[in-house]
């Protein structure tokens, strides 16, 4: 395998997985097929879609590769037919979306610093990138976007693993281990915050 296929295989596992959180929620939402397919799509790319177009980097990916359109679509034949799975569906798609997470945080960082970008920027694309599906897949179903009130941690994650990656590149740390390194952090630090309960703080005197 060669070193510049490394962040493409990464971002499409991203896509991979965030797909089959979109497609999970719909079916918690009870949609059909093509509501399914819709939320799958829109969680996997809407993120990368937004960091592309920040940067410049037009037509965004998402339209120029076969497989970024696909995977999704696997992704979503893949939860129709998963019909044992139902009463564990919430379970998943936390799991699933915080693969995505992790992995989204740390290729729209390297992205956006090999865009030319400064560090400081190229964490908050990022956390954008990481993001942004799931804000318009919430949207889409009728939610409060997670990221809004970041219970059980969801932005600070993905800043964090947005970070590192930053970190480890202006320290001359580069590649496919680095990247996913950073994600494996990000997501860690999700799933610890979804089993301990772990949120940011509110003002005070404003009730849980």
């Amino acid at each position: 395998m060669s070193r510049p296929d490394i962040p493409q295989i990464l971002d499409l596992a991203g896509i991979f997985v965030f797909a089959v959180s979109g497609a999970l929620a719909a079916v918690r939402k009870r949609l059909d097929v093509v509501g399914m397919v819709v939320l799958a799509e829109i969680t996997a790319l809407g993120g990368g879609i937004l960091r592309d177009l920040i940067i410049g980097a037009v037509p965004p990916a998402a339209f120029t590769s076969l497989g970024y359109v696909l995977v999704p679509l696997a992704a979503s034949a893949l939860v129709f037919f998963w019909h044992p799975q139902v009463a564990r569906l919430l379970p998943a798609v936390l799991l699933f979306d915080a693969a995505g997470l992790g992995l989204f945080c740390a290729t729209g960082t390297v992205k956006a610093l090999d865009h030319g970008l400064s560090p400081l920027h190229s964490v908050l694309l990022g956390v954008v990138t990481a993001v942004g599906g799931g804000v318009l897949r919430d949207m889409l179903s009728g939610q409060i976007p997670a990221v809004l009130y970041d219970r059980q941690l969801y932005a600070l994650p993905a800043m964090l693993g947005a970070a590192v990656t930053a970190g480890a590149s202006s320290a001359g740390l580069h590649g496919g281990a680095v990247t996913a390194g950073a994600a494996v952090l990000a997501f860690g630090l999700r799933v610890l915050a979804m089993r301990h309960g772990w949120r940011t703080p509110r003002p005070r005197g404003v009730p849980d």
